[in-house]
């Protein structure tokens, strides 16, 4: 018996991909998903307008977040204004209450004092994913609910908390820049 001479090989092949092509559409399609997801709305250079209970967006402050005790004195954030929060790296926060989610040693993070005056439902509105604890009295609160804010406005988080009249602490833990804005405001 003679070794198959490559013309044959090559025949042979062409011959397999021939009688496999149908078969490998087949396979590619069920790998495929059933339905592709709508791509990610592309924003302009300039952030879209929010929506009207969140319009202080636009005109957020600068403010310096505390990186202790003491310094929540001097970093108060009030329902309805926005402030952009000048965070420290990690190491150098001291948080009233290790946040579930710290972050590492090359995140960002601080605290502001919060006072509400009135009970309800109040939202935090985050401009990035960083974590957010919300504290009374030393203790965490768990939120009512939590999703993404409005396409393109520069809202990437909101956090929805039930609170009564009192003072909070929120804690910014875990955030990849050294600033974030933050607006707190009642829901409708």
């Amino acid at each position: 018996m003679h070794p198959p001479s490559h013309a044959l090989l090559r025949l042979s092949a062409s011959a397999l991909a021939t009688l496999l092509a149908p078969w490998a559409g087949l396979a590619m399609a069920q790998d495929m998903p059933a339905t592709t997801p709508a791509p990610a709305p592309a924003c302009a250079a300039e952030p879209a307008a929010p929506p009207p209970a969140f319009a202080a967006w636009s005109n957020a402050t600068a403010m310096d977040a505390a990186t202790d005790e003491p310094g929540l004195a001097m970093a108060s954030l009030a329902p309805g204004e926005a402030e952009k929060l000048t965070l420290r790296p990690t190491p150098d926060v001291h948080y009233l209450l290790r946040p579930e989610k710290p972050g590492g040693t090359v995140s960002f993070g601080g605290m502001v004092r919060l006072q509400v005056a009135k009970a309800g439902t109040y939202r935090v509105a985050l401009g990035s994913g960083a974590w957010i604890d919300l504290l009374r009295a030393g203790k965490p609160l768990v939120s009512a609910a939590h999703g993404h804010g409005p396409a393109c406005t520069g809202i990437r988080k909101i956090v929805d908390f039930a609170l009564d009249a009192g003072d909070y602490v929120l804690q910014v833990a875990a955030n990849g820049t050294p600033e974030v804005t933050v607006l707190v405001v009642p829901q409708d």
